[in-house]
């Protein structure tokens, strides 16, 4: 029991206390970020469900760590530790990498621990794990890295010119960038039970509607797709709006209605 609790310590971030016995919300970061993007988004909706927040190894109190740069290497990791959430209904979110490492826990979950199995998968910026990735980040120099952050338009510019920060959050952007681009989604991959919500920007240049669209794809259940004003990271200028949908969905994905209809 106590090795559980520390690896669920270890990946898992709380930042409000959260109803015991309504769902729970597991949230995975794009790449570069941390556990803390989500802290906002954990206030917004903590008065009605628990919201729990991945910290990718290599940033924040994880800094020590070596960052992972393997996507699979962190569904196994998060996955055993969800196990342990068999009592109340689970729900995955994640943006940009974060969906991918979001969608590829759901299916370990579902897989290897079904009495854990999420009941919704939502997922923000993002292509679906069949979208090839090509861009070739993690192995451009470390100006070229940082102005491809820049381009996201998620990371204040007097940090990413600050010396000390660079060198800071660099190791750990370059290993998710490796994690994300060396990614391949299995082609036998089987589907997922659980309904799965796509939240896209419409001015975001990395996530097409096509190829958004190719989420449906992943799911023998519900498949909805919304639009939001806004670039790649419209999940912090509309955040509003996006606790306002995540609580929707949640609430469709714990219904005794039909989930395949969810939206």
């Amino acid at each position: 029991m106590q090795a559980v609790t520390a690896q669920r310590e270890l990946w898992l971030r709380q930042y409000h206390p959260g109803p015991d016995d309504g769902p729970l919300l597991v949230c995975f970061p794009h790449a570069g970020g941390s556990a803390t993007a989500f802290r906002p988004l954990s206030a917004d909706l903590s008065a009605h469900t628990a919201v729990r927040a991945v910290q990718y190894p290599g940033r924040q109190d994880r800094h020590t760590e070596a960052p992972a740069t393997r996507l699979g290497a962190l569904a196994d990791a998060v996955s055993v530790v969800l196990a342990a959430e068999t009592g109340r209904p689970l729900v995955l979110y994640g943006h940009s990498m974060g969906a991918l490492v979001a969608y590829e826990t759901a299916l370990r979950l579902q897989d290897r621990y079904p009495a854990a199995a999420p009941v919704g998968l939502v997922v923000s910026g993002a292509q679906a794990p069949g979208v090839p990735r090509t861009d070739g980040v993690h192995r451009r120099d470390d100006d070229g890295v940082i102005e491809e952050i820049r381009k996201l338009n998620g990371t204040a510019p007097e940090l990413l010119a600050d010396p000390d920060v660079r060198a800071m959050i660099l190791p750990a952007v370059r290993g998710d960038y490796e994690a994300l681009e060396t990614y391949r989604a299995r082609p036998d991959a089987p589907r997922l039970d659980c309904p799965v919500s796509v939240l896209i920007g419409t001015e975001d240049t990395q996530t097409t509607q096509e190829g958004a669209l190719r989420w449906q794809e992943t799911t023998a259940a519900g498949f909805g797709l919304r639009g939001f004003p806004g670039g790649h990271f419209f999940t912090e200028s509309h955040r509003p709006q996006v606790a306002a949908a995540l609580t929707d969905d949640i609430r469709s994905f714990t219904s005794e209605t039909d989930i395949r209809s969810f939206r």
